[in-house]
């Protein structure tokens, strides 16, 4: 008998043929949780725990107010995009304590959607090195913090040293739309990517 997506949204239609793992990473406190919560279609799975003061010790705090929580493994959503292609989404810890965990979840993933925070820019460099040491195609979005400055794109690019065919978005990790703008963006640029390689 064939199943069908129930009222709650939590199994797959038997139509859906193709799989794509996408990253959704960034450095510490700059809204992976949130933007895999606001994505998915189904309740996400988070790994959670309560930070404490031995935890302070490793964690740059600096920038970061009212944080009482931390990622400690992945986030993981699912976000179907028609009857046969379905995305999901792996957060990744952004703590460089848990890199190699971080690599291990990048694994078969087709690319990376890198969230920054425009008052920590230079944290995102850490991330995008370890995207770039393992070959992964990444578009980065800037997560508009209500107390975060304004900056003009190109001023952003330079910032983060970006490459001219890197997709650079702005969004709103709490707002659904502006979510899957950004997400769209990374997937636009994967399939341009991908079949300039075929050609």
């Amino acid at each position: 008998m064939a199943s069908v997506l129930s009222s709650d949204g939590v199994y797959l239609r038997d139509t859906v043929r193709t799989a794509v793992k996408i990253l959704i990473v960034g450095h510490f406190a700059v809204g992976k949780t949130t933007m895999v919560g606001t994505l998915s279609e189904i309740r996400p799975l988070r790994t959670e725990e309560t930070m404490t003061q031995a935890g302070a010790l490793v964690d740059d705090l600096a920038g970061v107010h009212g944080k009482n929580t931390t990622t400690v493994a992945l986030d993981f959503g699912r976000l179907t995009l028609s009857d046969q292609v379905v995305l999901y989404l792996f957060g990744a810890p952004g703590q460089q304590r848990f890199t190699q965990l971080w690599k291990d979840i990048a694994h078969g993933a087709l690319g990376a959607l890198v969230l920054a925070d425009p008052r920590r820019l230079e944290h995102s460099f850490d991330v995008m090195g370890l995207l770039e040491e393992l070959d992964m195609p990444y578009a980065v979005a800037i997560n508009q913090f209500d107390d975060a400055p304004n900056f003009p794109d190109e001023e952003l690019r330079d910032a983060l040293d970006l490459l001219p065919e890197t997709r650079l978005v702005s969004c709103d990790a709490r707002d659904r739309v502006s979510s899957t703008h950004a997400l769209i963006s990374l997937v636009d640029y994967l399939f341009n990517r991908n079949r300039q390689e075929l050609v």
